[in-house]
């Protein structure tokens, strides 16, 4: 009788061992894949950038959408100018046209407003706009600034590679 409780017991021993060891490695998966998840959705700007400028490399063509067009509206030329320059001092944007007086009607507080206007074109890299819009809603003189962003849908690859250089990766 004891001899079974004791082949038992070792069984029993050596089932857990083993399930121990089975548990650990799982561990070991586990905590390797999430770490792995982790570090794909931190790098995942970088690697979307450096994929970017492969494809458009071997390709020769041009990712849409990688690159976007701003509207913001400003009320003189002096702040689209100053908005303008911060935004260019900050690396945000790669370039900015100011647009001379532009005529504007909008709805505001249930009335039509019409007002003139100064309208700039910021071109950046995708990933940068909402850092821009943040931005211009901390200065801008307007309660509630207009910022519409278009996507690039194609271009000068020259252009669109320069621009890749002016802005850097976030």
């Amino acid at each position: 009788m004891t001899f079974v409780a004791t082949n038992r017991m070792e069984w029993l021993s050596r089932c857990l061992k083993k399930e121990a060891v089975f548990l650990s490695a799982f561990r070991s998966v586990l905590l390797m894949s999430c770490l792995l998840l982790v570090l794909s959705v931190s790098m995942y700007p970088g690697l979307w950038s450096i994929g970017v400028q492969l494809h458009s490399a071997l390709t020769g063509s041009y990712v849409p959408g990688h690159h976007s067009v701003l509207l913001i509206n400003s009320p003189t030329e002096q702040a689209a100018k100053d908005i303008g320059r911060a935004i260019m001092e900050r690396r945000l944007a790669a370039s900015i046209n100011i647009l001379s007086r532009t005529s504007t009607m909008y709805y505001w507080k249930g009335d039509i407003q019409d007002a003139s206007e100064v309208l700039m074109l910021v071109k950046t890299k995708t990933s940068r706009i909402q850092q821009v819009i943040a931005f211009v809603r901390s200065v801008h003189p307007y309660a509630n600034p207009e910022v519409l962003s278009f996507p690039v849908e194609d271009g000068s690859l020259a252009y669109v590679k320069w621009m890749d250089e002016a802005v850097p990766d976030d």
